[in-house]
């Protein structure tokens, strides 16, 4: 139920590659800023084409150069949440949590688990940075991914925020069996966060 990925992509004169096999839970990709994180999982969600390897997550082939396997992006279903929360300015939260979901009875349990249940009528220009990020984890949880893919989910926010956002991944790790690929250059966040650890140099 994890991730089985090698992938390799040179841009200009840098390289990029990684290989790991990971069992259920949080995957955490860890490495210095600069390193291909970020490209890693783009080429996971098929943002970005590998110029070889393959990805597979729980067991679904999403990419493998070798066979001719290039699933687009949509088909590949990853929960993919950016670097800052790309929330619609426009829309209440609630509007943004609904935007692309799947089953909009799982709005209330999801709002929830990530504690955002008190903002659902709020706009986005009066949300901390924590409850943005907290708003566009859970966009994404309900468009029914089939794993989750975080780039840095605690990058830009103070320790208060820093903490309001890991617990929330803390419980969505433990309540759900959903496959996670988590980035991040903090040692002590991938310790706190990741069932399995994978360094990138």
């Amino acid at each position: 139920m994890g991730f089985d990925v090698a992938v390799q992509l040179t841009r200009g004169d840098r390289r990029i590659g990684v290989a790991f096999a990971t069992g259920p839970g949080v995957t955490v990709l860890f490495g210095r800023s600069g390193v291909g994180k970020t490209s890693v999982l783009q080429m996971i969600a098929g943002l970005l084409r590998p110029d070889k390897g393959h990805a597979r997550v729980s067991g679904e082939l999403l990419y493998d150069r070798n066979a001719g396997v290039d699933l687009s992006p949509e088909r590949r279903r990853a929960g993919y949440v950016f670097q800052e929360a790309r929330l619609f300015p426009h829309k209440r939260v609630r509007a943004n949590l609904l935007y692309g979901a799947a089953d909009a009875a799982k709005l209330a349990d999801t709002a929830r688990m990530l504690d955002i249940a008190h903002l659902l009528d709020r706009w986005p220009r009066t949300l901390s940075g924590g409850e943005a990020r907290r708003v566009a984890i859970g966009r994404a949880l309900l468009s029914d991914p089939a794993f989750l893919l975080l780039d840095e989910p605690l990058g830009s926010l103070d320790a208060a925020r820093a903490e309001e956002v890991t617990r929330a991944l803390e419980r969505l790790r433990d309540e759900t069996a959903l496959p996670m690929l988590l980035v991040t250059h903090d040692e002590v966040e991938a310790e706190r966060l990741g069932n399995h650890r994978v360094a990138m140099y």
